[in-house]
């Protein structure tokens, strides 16, 4: 039987686990070193489509006194549309116009709303629960989100409220004649008695 002597022991003792990590490695599921991988969101993005209440809470303890606080905002609701491209029309943080999001998933069942590219970028916000009538959403920029709080939005019910047009009067009233300031008149013409003959 060989036996391994001076140089040679240390050549296997150093060979040694280098082979044992390479073995197992080739059995380690490779995408559990890069993280989570894309996936279908968990709902589609027509679920958004219609008016919502909207109001943001900073505590987590505030969050059921914001969705009654959502709800009273549906007589001034925030709309969401249907994208031209499958996604939905929204606002991003600090955005006056609305822009097309798209409903980006992640293996594990995470769903984020957010410009075309990676789920879970810097402009996207994360559903945080989602179950058709209430929607709660949290930037993943923490700037944005120190500003901005998590989202809560709750479906409107039924059509939107009317808007009552104002009657215009046509009788004046002392009170409004008063303030409407000094009224001008014409003084009256000036008209000479005919001369008598």
């Amino acid at each position: 039987m060989r036996t391994l002597s001076g140089a040679n022991a240390t050549r296997f003792l150093l060979w040694l686990p280098a082979t044992i990590l390479i073995a197992s490695c080739a059995n380690m599921n490779m995408s559990s070193l890069t993280g989570p991988t894309a996936a279908p969101p968990a709902f589609p993005a027509e679920q958004l489509v219609g008016r919502w209440g909207l109001a943001a809470y900073q505590r987590d303890e505030d969050r059921t006194r914001t969705e009654s606080e959502a709800r009273q905002q549906c007589r001034q609701a925030y709309e969401i549309q249907r994208g031209p491209n499958g996604g939905v029309l929204m606002h991003l943080a600090d955005q006056t116009e609305p822009q097309e999001l798209r409903l980006k998933g992640l293996s594990g069942g995470k769903t984020f709303i957010g410009p075309e590219g990676e789920a879970g970028g810097q402009e996207d916000r994360e559903v945080v629960s989602f179950d058709g009538k209430i929607l709660v959403l949290r930037w993943i920029n923490a700037d944005v989100a120190a500003r901005y709080g998590t989202a809560v939005y709750v479906k409107c019910e039924g059509p939107p409220p009317r808007v009552a047009k104002k009657k215009k009067s046509t009788k004046t009233t002392k009170t409004s004649q008063k303030n409407q300031g000094p009224v001008f008149m014409a003084p009256p013409p000036d008209t000479d008695p005919e001369p008598q003959n």
